[in-house]
């Protein structure tokens, strides 16, 4: 398949669909920090949307849609970076394309858009981790867990299983609080990839 991953610089979930076969590219408007210039696109994802794709994975940038950042809410209404936002998720959802994932964190999309179809854990997928992550998905099955390693995690201190949450501050904090993790990337690829 023909695979466009959106809004990825890590390139995580391009590879993982690129080891299976897929020729998978990640598009961002940052350069890639993966190893594959070459599957990356940098630019607008928007201009991107009607090339053709059989599956769009997307992760839109929830700076402005995220409950973590609730406090701040009401400025973002007030400037517009909040629609913004939503009509950016709204475009990618509204792509001409059989096969659509979209996910972002606990946030507005919820309550202004709709539903998630899943939400997932990292320590479902064989992580030591929690960081609850929705799912909106059209053509797609809801992703199967594959390695639950709960108990193993609720041995572990709460801040190193809520490592994301208590990130220090930093000009990379939300760049790395955004890169996906191997297991759930290898499950989509796995799973959405055999359509």
């Amino acid at each position: 398949m023909r695979i466009l991953v959106a809004c990825e610089e890590s390139q995580a979930v391009a590879v993982a669909f690129r080891n299976l076969g897929h020729e998978a590219y990640s598009c961002d408007i940052q350069p890639c920090s993966g190893d594959h210039p070459g599957w990356h696109i940098q630019g607008d994802v928007l201009a991107e949307l009607s090339k053709g794709w059989d599956m769009i994975v997307a992760f839109p940038p929830c700076t402005h849609l995220a409950s973590s950042g609730a406090r701040w809410f009401a400025a973002k209404r007030a400037d517009g970076r909040q629609q913004a936002a939503l009509a950016f998720v709204a475009a990618i959802a509204a792509a001409d394309c059989p096969r659509i994932a979209i996910e972002n964190p606990i946030g507005v999309l919820s309550s202004q858009w709709r539903k998630p179809d899943q939400i997932v854990q990292p320590w479902q997928f064989g992580h030591t981790e929690s960081k609850a992550t929705c799912l909106w998905l059209k053509g797609l099955a809801p992703l199967e867990h594959t390695d639950n390693v709960h108990a193993a995690m609720m041995l572990l201190p709460l801040a190193e299983r809520t490592r994301v949450h208590y990130m220090s501050p930093g000009p990379d904090r939300a760049k790395l609080r955004s890169k996906t993790y191997s297991g759930i990337a290898a499950a989509m690829a796995a799973q959405w990839g055999k359509d």
